[in-house]
């Protein structure tokens, strides 16, 4: 893994669009470093026989089956329903008043 510089840190800063200041450069310098020294501790643990896990749990989807509940109206149907029309268009009453 690669240390981070402050050159490294520029490029990352110009890519987040933030402007940093010196003492910010100084402080987002150790704070970075203090998290890929981090990463470098985790990568030294001994992962072979840990199962992969993707969203932090084994279980699974419990939600119903996708469909519809009641069935729909079709344009016309909603036309007809509707108050106020012009040929094809639906009129509504204005929302802001002028």
């Amino acid at each position: 893994m690669s240390e981070i510089n402050k050159k490294s840190l520029e490029h990352l800063a110009e890519l987040a669009r933030l402007e940093l200041g010196k003492k910010e450069e100084d402080k987002f310098l150790k704070d970075l470093e203090k998290i890929l020294s981090h990463f470098k501790e985790l990568q030294s643990l001994n992962t072979e026989n840990v199962q992969p896990l993707a969203g932090g749990t084994w279980s699974n989807n419990v939600l119903r089956e996708d469909g519809a509940t009641k069935q729909s109206l079709g344009p016309d149907k909603v036309a007809e329903a509707f108050p106020d029309k012009e040929k094809h268009w639906l009129r509504v009453p204005p929302v802001f008043e002028e």
